[in-house]
């Protein structure tokens, strides 16, 4: 397994969440690593990236102020973390690696299994 996701759950909307993914030393080193979520009956969509150095960090604008990534190289380990959850980030969230085009497309080499998000009204 090259990637696994980790640390979904059930949080009321307002709450907070950090994912985990935990990668291997092939997919990570060298590679941007990003979040894609899928809800029910919607395609899979981008939510943020991390360039290899952390510092270059991409958005999509539904999350932009309240999710964060991160990457620790040391540990080739990504995280998001998620406060003031709404209802509608209610999805399965994905860990990629390794971007084979623009890094909001749902193009990378590497894909984690998933880890469900389910936020309450």
């Amino acid at each position: 397994v090259q990637l696994q996701a980790s640390g979904g759950g059930l949080v009321q909307a307002g709450g907070s969440l950090r994912l985990s993914c935990a990668a291997s030393e092939r997919s990570f080193r060298g590679n941007t690593v990003a979040w894609f979520r899928q809800a029910p009956g919607k395609e899979r969509e981008f939510v943020a990236a991390a360039g290899w150095g952390g510092e270059v960090r991409t958005y999509a604008d539904a999350v932009k102020g309240r999710f964060t990534i991160s990457r620790d190289n040391a540990k080739t380990s990504a995280y998001l973390h998620m406060d003031s959850l709404k209802f509608e980030d209610t999805a399965v969230y994905y860990c990629a690696a390794q971007s084979l085009d623009l890094v909001t497309l749902p193009r990378y080499t590497y894909w984690g299994q998933g880890t469900q998000v389910t936020v309450s009204s």
